[in-house]
Formats: structure tokens, sequence, C-alpha cells
């Protein structure tokens, strides 16, 4: 599942809002609806977004977050280290192999050291 998939159920779910109903008001199919939130697609699109938004009214800092996750919801990821230090290569490498070894709070923690860096950097 990915950020945005789960975020979707959640206020699907929320609402009491059935998949196939949601997939009617946004004019998809309930498979690929249901591919969505369990990390079998891409990214939604822009569009579908948008779609997602208007359909559950959502406004302002709702909406930027859900938009903030679906540019995180990719569900097979390319690291680029070319150029950077090896630890980067090999932190990549080592996360790709081992990431569904990690447990829930390793993830947490991995995702806290991140947004620190980020904060900071």
């Amino acid at each position: 599942m990915t950020p945005f998939g789960r975020r979707l159920r959640e206020l699907r779910e929320a609402r009491g809002v059935t998949l196939k109903a949601m997939a009617a008001a946004l004019r998809v199919t309930p498979s690929y609806l249901s591919a969505l939130e369990h990390g079998r697609r891409g990214p939604p699109t822009w569009m579908m977004v948008q779609r997602v938004i208007t359909f559950f009214n959502i406004i302002w800092d709702e909406a930027e977050e859900l938009q903030q996750l679906a540019a995180l919801s990719h569900p097979r990821v390319t690291v680029d280290t070319a150029g950077l230090e090896p630890e980067a290569t090999e932190l990549a490498n080592r996360l790709a192999r081992d990431i569904r070894s990690l447990e829930p709070q390793d993830l947490r923690d991995l995702l806290a050291v991140l947004a620190s860096a980020r904060r900071s950097g």
C-alpha cells in the first residue's frame, strides 16, 4: 500500500463510501481504484488527485497533503546515486535489499531522520 492509497482508503472508510460507489463517481473502474489503494498502480495523475479532492470536498491543508502523498506514492522507486558519496550508493542498495525485513518502527525512525535532514539542509 502506498501513502496515497492508505489515505484514500481512510477517507473512503471514514465517510462510509464503498469502493464501487467512489469508482463510479470518479469515472474509473473499481479494480483501478482498488489497485491504487493497494499500491499495485503507479502514482495517481494530477487530475485523479483533483477528482478525489473534489469528491471528498477537501480544502486547503488536507488537499495539499493529499497532493504530497500522491507525489510520494510510486510503488517502484529508482534511486540515482551517480556522483554521490559511496555511502549513498550503499544505503540505496541496502535499503532496496532489506526494506521488506524492516519493522514499522524502523521505517518511521528512518523517515524521521530524513525529515530532520531535509529541515536542516
